[in-house]
């Protein structure tokens, strides 16, 4: 019976860990570009879009469609580096197993 409250206060500490884990997400930042920097998006570790910046050179107004695919990429670039370092950060509690719902 000791050994089983021992377990459960470890497994109450480790969620309590991952809570403060995952709720440390929100301030880390990541960036995605595209086009040699002429687009750069910003988001954090939730994946949440905190700024778009374009520079002038980006902008053709004869070519809008070359502006949304740059502005696409940057976006799931961006998106794609934040989904790394959740998945970094929780891994250190799930030894690297993927369990859905999670993060």
């Amino acid at each position: 019976m000791n050994n089983m409250n021992q377990m459960m206060k470890q497994v109450k500490k480790m969620q309590e860990q991952m809570l403060k884990a995952q709720e440390a997400l929100a301030d880390k930042k990541v960036e995605g570009s595209s086009g040699g920097g002429v687009v750069i998006a910003e988001v954090n570790g939730h994946k949440k879009l905190l700024s778009i910046t374009i520079k002038p050179e980006a902008v053709d107004p004869d070519d809008v469609e070359m502006l949304q695919d740059l502005v696409m990429t940057a976006v799931n670039d961006a998106l794609t580096k934040a989904d790394d370092i959740a998945n970094s950060d929780m891994s250190k509690f799930t030894g690297g197993m993927k369990i859905p719902g999670l993060f």
